[in-house]
């Protein structure tokens, strides 16, 4: 009983001081900042109780599943995508074609090594646009590395052996994007490195601060290694990672087997999905949100990035279901193809150029649908200071981070002096838990969440639209 007297009485005086606190923010708002809050106060309202975010995000996941460019799933996602669109309701709906490139994972991989009398099985993937393995698999000793640095100074060391690449995430770093980013080069370019020193696979520890028994997969590239030198490259599971390091200190000489029969197929046409809400003023400028359509094959691509594509959808949705009418053109666009190639966003930004187009800003969102957290700029210094200007009107909603940096991999092709993009940030903790694994799925993302970011992202366009106008700032 005390407990929950306990618990009554703190919860009243959250609300007391959350109370307090608005009272106090709102008495420092100037008479448009007041109007401002109100019409963001109201977007968060509508997205909590009429959000339809999470009911698409089931549809896609459930009923077409993981998108890999070329795939039938991406091509359903396309339809699906065109005709969700025009169910909202948008100006226009249009496909903006597109080739993209066609990789397929084939037969499930397997991999093993026998260690003092025991064979231990290992959860591995194969890498996007890795070769496969001989029909009989690779069997090799293994060289344990942390860096493309030590690989390369192996040197012909590296002669028919499998190069085990094994740099964990610094857990340290908040942001485990950074963490991501000081790792991920090992996946990316392994293969390249060892290939031309003759290695004859390699397999590189999942992309994740978790350790589990799910590999991740994610894209490599052979750069310019003649098709005789490209080696089979594959993920392990930080688990299995952690392990088979341990077990080479004991038995440095142990022969590690995979087999994988990947392939790349020929070029496959595709779409972009794109629609868009007329501007009042001046419809000749254009403000795009997005995500990517596609997604890796081995789960059902929910927070990367089925909440991205459902959440800068239901930006437009918010927008008509309150009546805002922007003073500029707000496009919706699907990506194709961002996972293992941009071709969807060179595609377009290659069309907005031959068209002429004039583009005065961006908002991308592939971070999950996790809680929000805040925004990414990258704009040119005034317009950088006038978006962290309104850290007042976002705050309260949990919008805290307004930082200079990048913005998103499918509008940066868009980048230019006067153009201000934005990357949406939410909470990145458990994003890669789940990251190009058979974990993205569905059940993972939490419905409010997921609004929350819908909300948080129309706020940031509808601010962006008012006083980023005609490509000149308007001072509220």
């Amino acid at each position: 009983m005390k407990k929950i007297i306990y618990l009554i009485t703190l919860s009243l005086l959250i609300i007391s001081c959350n109370k307090t606190q608005e009272k106090e923010i709102n008495n420092a708002l100037s008479s448009e900042e007041k109007i401002d809050s109100t019409k963001i106060k109201t977007l968060f309202n509508s997205a909590l109780t009429q959000g339809k975010s999470y009911e698409w995000l089931r549809d896609l996941t459930q009923n077409i599943g993981g998108r890999l460019s070329g795939s039938k799933e991406a091509e359903q996602a396309v339809i699906w995508g065109e005709k969700l669109m025009k169910e909202v309701g948008l100006d226009s709906v249009w496909l903006q074609p597109v080739m993209v490139p066609h990789w397929v994972r084939g037969e499930k991989e397997i991999a093993t090594y026998t260690t003092n009398g025991v064979q231990k099985n290992v959860a591995i993937c194969a890498l996007g646009f890795s070769v496969a393995t001989p029909q009989t698999g690779v069997l090799a000793e293994v060289l344990e590395v942390k860096s493309l640095e030590e690989a390369e100074k192996l040197g012909n060391k590296m002669e028919g052996k499998i190069v085990f690449f094994n740099r964990p995430f610094d857990n340290t770093l908040i942001n485990t994007f950074g963490a991501y980013g000081g790792c991920v080069d090992q996946r990316v370019q392994g293969a390249a490195v060892c290939g031309k020193y003759g290695a004859k696979g390699v397999i590189v520890r999942s992309m994740t601060n978790s350790v589990d028994d799910y590999p991740h997969t994610g894209t490599m590239t052979y750069n310019d290694l003649p098709k005789e030198k490209h080696i089979p490259a594959a993920a392990i599971s930080s688990k299995a990672a952690n392990i088979l390091s341990e077990d080479l200190q004991k038995n440095p000489n142990l022969k590690f087997y995979f087999k994988q029969s990947c392939e790349t197929l020929p070029d496959a046409p595709s779409f972009n999905v794109v629609g868009e809400v007329k501007g009042t003023e001046t419809p000749e400028n254009i403000f795009v949100v997005g995500g990517h359509l596609d997604s890796w094959d081995l789960g059902e691509g929910a927070h990367d990035d089925g909440t991205g594509i459902v959440q800068s959808l239901e930006v437009a949705y918010l927008f008509k279901k309150n009546n805002i009418k922007p003073k500029n053109t707000i496009r919706i666009v699907f990506y194709m193809n961002e996972e293992n190639g941009t071709r969807g966003a060179k595609k377009y930004a290659e069309l907005a150029k031959l068209n002429k187009e004039m583009h005065i800003g961006g908002l991308e969102s592939d971070a999950g649908g996790h809680t929000p957290r805040g925004f990414s700029i990258q704009a040119n210094d005034s317009n950088t200071a006038l978006l962290q200007s309104w850290k007042k009107l976002l705050s309260p909603y949990g919008l805290h981070d307004l930082v200079k940096g990048g913005s998103g991999a499918d509008i940066a092709p868009l980048q230019a002096e006067n153009v201000t993009l934005v990357g949406y940030r939410p909470d990145s903790q458990r994003y890669f838990d789940y990251h190009h694994t058979s974990r993205d799925t569905f059940d993972k993302v939490n419905k409010r969440e997921l609004e929350l970011g819908s909300a948080s992202m129309a706020s940031i366009v509808y601010l962006m639209d008012k006083y980023l106008y005609n490509n000149q700032i308007v001072k509220p």
